[in-house]
């Protein structure tokens, strides 16, 4: 059994970034495991690109600009969901 004392610290090492983004920690695997494979792929066609430049030219930058929309979109949900409380 793990001390009174350490399991609080332990649980907030796996709760705290997900709360500071109102994400549980189930919601923040599945969100963040969506955007490493997303990532992933693109890695991958960028290792292509590399060696064969006329293939996936567009694909490693479509990828970041995806990703980069999705992350403000839920910023700015956040951020206002965030404001409707306090005004409420």
């Amino acid at each position: 059994m793990i001390a009174p004392k350490i399991a609080p610290k332990i649980e907030r090492l796996f709760t705290e970034h997900p709360a500071s983004v109102d994400e549980t920690y189930g919601e923040h695997l599945i969100a963040a495991s969506s955007f490493s494979w997303a990532m992933f792929i693109a890695s991958l066609a960028c290792l292509v690109h590399a060696a064969l430049p006329f293939m996936f030219v567009r694909t490693g930058s479509a990828a970041i600009e995806t990703l980069y929309d999705r992350m403000v979109a839920n910023r700015r949900q956040f951020e206002e969901g965030r404001l409707a409380k306090r005004a409420a």
